[in-house]
């Protein structure tokens, strides 16, 4: 994936944006934290204790991405998985893909406002296709709560989305002593961090969960594909 990490850096104006945007950007996480929920708020089960609430289990577990074209930054590919995690290998049930130039910098603090309505896009259309592999949880190369003001993509998109989500970051504002390239795993939204690092556990066959690892593989192969001759 090509993209700067998220970090605690104090954020300075971008080029292409001015401190008036980013103080319309901090009123409008403001506003979407108002409706952050940091605890387990949803109907299905992660694990059955009798053959009768075997429909209850979580089963659809998404994952998204988006990859970035090392020839020009702006044109992205955003990409959303599905995994039925009841099959036996996690297997990839739904995939699509966005292929768009963005407009918005990659801003520090602010790398919602550049993402989130890819992947709003990407789950906006499989819930207009009525897909039964919507998913129950959505897993996000981005953090959640662990960001400078405590609402990260991953917070982002489930308030807009209402959906649970976890952010999965490969970077965070600290180093950790003691991993070797680890995965910072942060509540995104309608989850306990308790719940979330169960299903990331239930998700790894590697050291980033299959979700979004799945969505990063297929999103940098799609772009690769595809991103030669696109309009704009």
């Amino acid at each position: 994936m090509e993209k700067a990490p998220e970090t605690g850096i104090e954020e300075s104006s971008s080029p292409n944006t001015s401190q008036d945007d980013h103080k319309q950007w901090i009123e409008a996480q403001d506003d979407l934290k108002r409706r952050l929920v940091t605890e387990d708020d949803f109907s299905w089960k992660l694990s059955k204790e009798n053959e009768e609430e075997e429909e209850a289990l979580l089963r659809y577990v998404g994952g998204v991405d988006i990859s970035f074209s090392k020839e020009d930054t702006s044109v992205a590919c955003g990409t959303l998985v599905v995994l039925d995690i009841q099959s036996q290998d996690l297997q990839v049930v739904y995939h699509d893909y966005y292929l768009v130039t963005l407009t918005v910098p990659y801003v520090p603090g602010f790398l919602a406002f550049r993402e989130a309505p890819v992947l709003l896009e990407l789950l906006e259309r499989m819930k207009k296709n009525a897909s039964p592999f919507y998913p129950q949880v959505l897993m996000v190369d981005g953090n959640g709560i662990l960001h400078p003001r405590g609402f990260g993509l991953a917070c982002h998109l489930g308030v807009l989305a209402d959906l649970p989500t976890i952010g999965i970051g490969k970077n965070a504002m600290r180093s950790t002593k003691g991993s070797l390239k680890p995965i910072f795993i942060s509540v995104g939204h309608r989850l306990s961090l308790v719940t979330a690092i169960t299903i990331v556990k239930m998700t790894c066959k590697y050291r980033v969960p299959e979700p979004t690892r799945q969505a990063d593989i297929r999103s940098r192969e799609y772009l690769r594909k595809h991103q030669t001759g696109m309009s704009e």
